[in-house]
């Protein structure tokens, strides 16, 4: 349970919540390095599947949440957000994907140059088969609301989540910026994710992270939340923490932004409960991530406006954790 005292914002009470992992798929085309070489004779890993879903124990017309993990996490991580949104009405959906440090790709694996596509294609065979994974968690089939899915990501996961509302992202091998978005998606939120590459890129993002040379916002038009610590100072980019606010500033439509007020990548311990990858620990941080997010996902989706609303002005301006704007 988290307090709302610390921030001054307003939200309802929580409900128990039950989790299923994990529910595996197969997925042929995670054996293909999509050139169409098949290369399922070899020795791979990750050829299977495999997802979580978090659920609230009551409750019908649930919206759901379509989530991806950042670089080399998996599909038990990030519970302090999926726990919060689960907790409060939303049933929220995990992958591992190949980049998964759990999986072990080795250095040579033809599929590494394809990581961020095999990632949008995992997420629309999770909704292709959305029906029959819910079906596994006892006592949720048919207590979802397929059309009202948000896809939420953090650090490359919010890439992912952007590609399914419109993102375009020139493919490093073949030079094209495909439209894969998917209409079932209704909006995005995208938490510490890549800004715009080009010569903003450092030498180490443009030979190690070739997905982020070329990337155009300006293709999403669905509504969208972005969160960006202003002490994220990653070294991927030549601009600082502002580079975390290009997915909100460089496209269109109905947008907001929640700069957290000494938030460093994890934005306060959003990874996981005691994670050591968190270098910015601070319950009131997290805090404010947590409520922040689950007032626009109920605003978004048509739950409630009240806590949006109220968040609106409680952070429009002087607030010590952060400051949320619109456009």
């Amino acid at each position: 349970m988290t307090s709302y005292r610390a921030t001054g914002l307003t939200g309802p009470e929580p409900t128990p919540t039950v989790a299923v992992k994990p529910l595996v798929l197969p997925a042929p085309q995670r054996g293909e390095d999509l050139r169409g070489a098949d290369l399922r004779g070899e020795d791979l890993r990750g050829e299977d599947l495999h997802v979580r879903i978090t659920a609230p124990v009551t409750g019908t017309r649930l919206p759901v949440v379509l989530f991806a993990h950042g670089f080399g996490s998996n599909l038990d991580g990030y519970a302090p957000l999926v726990d919060h949104w689960a907790s409060h009405g939303f049933s929220v959906v995990q992958a591992t994907h190949l980049d998964s440090r759990r999986l072990g790709l080795a250095a040579d694996d033809p599929r590494r140059p394809h990581l961020w596509r095999h990632r949008v294609e995992d997420m629309t065979r999770v909704l292709d088969e959305l029906g029959s994974l819910e079906a596994s968690v006892p006592g949720l089939a048919g207590r979802t609301d397929h059309g009202r899915i948000v896809a939420a990501g953090h650090s490359f996961g919010g890439q992912t989540a952007g590609i399914l509302v419109g993102l375009r992202v020139k493919d490093p091998q073949t030079g094209i910026a495909e439209d894969l978005s998917d209409a079932r998606v209704m909006a995005s939120i995208q938490l510490a994710t890549a800004g715009r590459g080009g010569d903003e890129l450092t030498p180490f993002a443009h030979e190690n992270l070739p997905w982020l040379r070329d990337q155009d916002f300006s293709r999403i038009t669905a509504p969208g939340l972005v969160v960006a610590g202003d002490k994220d100072d990653l070294p991927l980019s030549t601009r600082g923490p502002a580079w975390t606010t290009d997915p909100y500033t460089l496209s269109r439509g109905d947008k907001s932004l929640l700069t957290v007020h000494g938030g460093e990548h994890f934005l306060g311990g959003i990874a996981g409960y005691q994670s050591t990858e968190t270098t910015d620990e601070d319950p009131d941080r997290l805090a404010l991530v947590q409520q922040v997010t689950l007032a626009y996902l109920r605003h978004v989706t048509g739950v409630d406006h009240t806590d949006w609303e109220h968040a609106q002005q409680v952070l429009a301006d002087s607030h010590p954790l952060g400051r949320l704007e619109s456009k």
